[in-house]
């Protein structure tokens, strides 16, 4: 598979003196982790493998990892974590995230380039997956979660890291109405259907994947506005400031046809025949199923000893540890794919055109770099 597509047009040369190095930092949940992708098909590497194609040394710094919450500054995380980012974790927050990457820089003047995204795991994408929700309810939620929250992790991060210029990304509806109507997606919706006694009656199978497209719809709309916002009012406080920083937001171009299990889906999927997952789906997990991710092996031997057998465990312990076991080898479901990851590069660069075009975006040359990590 190509990690372009075709018919995109590749963006323009970047006029950079080819001396000049740049900091890149990663921050933020699976997305920007590049969940059940290998190393150099993610949104980050593709940026950064951009970049050096035009004459600049890019040294990235990942924080990125799935399960990531906003969080709040100050709060130290818990002892014990996992350290593969592929393994579903609120901690270490996007906050927890600044504090570890200012103790890897001795001068935080060093980065040059923060790429960030956060908010949807504050907000609770199993949400998108309950077609009991409404519109309206996602659009308050994102209103909330992905508003003010954002803004001030913006505002930290550009006061933290005062050289650098901030990308900030959205999000994407994952059920569209090119969602195939079909028993497994049926099945599927129904499974994660949760009634809420004022709602009125309960929806009819047929309805399920309707609602649920509305509600992913909603999501995309409502989250790219209140990111937005929080980026604008970003950039009035550092004008405000005199500062010479820019935070920008990267809209993510996608369509119907790119959600998930669409004929051009742009998202990861399962990995199995139509009957598998039928049974995987109304057995309750009895019949596994394997997503069609590119590092799902690695994954799973993770998972397997992150939730390894406690000891004198009880049946209710046991059962929601396979539960948790079965989440973390299917995490990969439902995020960018290799022409998904694509889109965010792209969108991405786009927004660093804006300002890599000005000879003054980066900082006076040091004489070492960061090390790549």
């Amino acid at each position: 598979m190509l990690a372009v597509v075709c018919g995109q047009n590749a963006p323009p040369a970047v006029k950079t003196p080819a001396s000049r190095e740049v900091n890149m930092l990663v921050l933020g949940d699976s997305i920007m982790w590049g969940q059940g992708l290998k190393e150099e098909h993610k949104s980050w590497f593709l940026v950064k493998s951009w970049l050096e194609e035009n004459g600049v040394v890019v040294h990235a710094k990942i924080e990125a990892h799935a399960g990531a919450v906003i969080g709040a500054a100050g709060i130290a995380p818990p002892k014990f974590l996992t350290t593969y980012g592929e393994v579903n974790s609120a901690w270490p927050t996007l906050h927890n995230q600044v504090d570890d990457a200012l103790r890897a820089f001795p001068d935080p003047n060093q980065i040059d380039l923060v790429i960030v995204d956060g908010c949807i795991n504050d907000v609770n994408a199993r949400r998108f997956l309950n077609a009991a929700n409404s519109a309206d309810g996602i659009e308050a939620l994102a209103a909330e979660k992905c508003g003010r929250p954002v803004q001030e992790l913006l505002i930290r991060i550009a006061s933290s890291f005062p050289s650098a210029h901030i990308v900030a990304t959205g999000y994407y509806p994952v059920i569209s109405e090119k969602t195939p109507d079909d028993l497994f997606m049926r099945v599927l919706a129904k499974r994660f259907y949760a009634p809420v006694a004022s709602e009125g009656p309960k929806l009819s199978d047929e309805e399920l994947l309707k609602r649920l497209a509305s509600v992913s719809n909603a999501w995309y709309e409502a989250s790219n506005k209140s990111l937005m916002e929080a980026v604008e009012k970003t950039n009035a406080a550092l004008a405000l400031k005199g500062s010479r920083q820019r935070a920008l937001f990267a809209m993510i171009p996608f369509k119907a046809e790119h959600a998930f299990a669409a004929k051009d889906s742009r998202l990861w999927g399962f990995d199995g025949t139509t009957l598998r997952k039928l049974l995987a789906a109304v057995t309750l997990g009895k019949v596994n199923l394997r997503s069609n991710d590119e590092v799902r092996s690695q994954r799973a031997s993770v998972c397997e000893e992150f939730f390894k057998r406690l000891p004198q465990e009880n049946e209710e312990q046991k059962q929601a540890r396979k539960n948790e076991l079965i989440v973390c080898r299917l995490a990969a479901i439902a995020h960018p794919n290799r022409k998904g990851a694509v889109l965010y590069a792209d969108s991405i660069k786009e927004q660093v055109q804006t300002f890599v075009r000005s000879p003054g975006w980066l900082r006076a040359p040091v004489a070492s770099a960061a090390s790549s990590q």
